[in-house]
């Protein structure tokens, strides 16, 4: 399994929304511009993220977008399966369980994977990608000469 760069950039925009949606939505092009994403790559991914429900749009002059649910609410597992599909390393309909041999690899290699991945993913929110963020940003080193 690989992400793509749209799961990589769409994990990006949903960081920047959440920490820039707290009391309005946020523009595309903001987005773009402060990720260095190209706009029309954005419309896409948010078009995905827009149908699993994990981001709202709001049109008007005040255009743009919202978290569809809190940032506690929202896990990295939800967006890059609403980007990326399935997280699996081995597709499930790809598994024949033949012999023994292939239920015992299937069993003890790939599934194990697959469920590591998926807990992994699922354990970490947005809202813990948001903090480790603003601790970075506020962790400043200041120099004296």
């Amino acid at each position: 399994m690989k992400i793509s760069t749209k799961g990589r950039y769409g994990l990006k925009a949903m960081i920047d929304l959440a920490i820039n949606a707290v009391n309005d939505s946020v523009t595309l092009k903001s987005i773009s511009e402060r990720q260095k994403i190209s706009e029309g790559y954005l419309e896409q991914i948010f078009a995905s993220l827009r149908k699993k429900g994990l981001i709202q749009g709001k049109k008007g002059s005040q255009g743009g977008y919202i978290l569809g649910y809190s940032p506690s609410d929202i896990s990295v597992g939800d967006i890059l399966r609403a980007l990326e599909g399935d997280l699996n390393v081995v597709d499930a309909s790809e598994l024949k369980n033949e012999d023994r041999m292939e239920q015992c690899v299937n069993y003890n290699v790939w599934s194990k994977i697959n469920d590591s991945i998926n807990d992994i993913v699922d354990s970490i929110t947005l809202e813990d990608l948001v903090m480790k963020y603003n601790k970075l940003a506020n962790d400043v080193f200041m120099y004296y000469i």
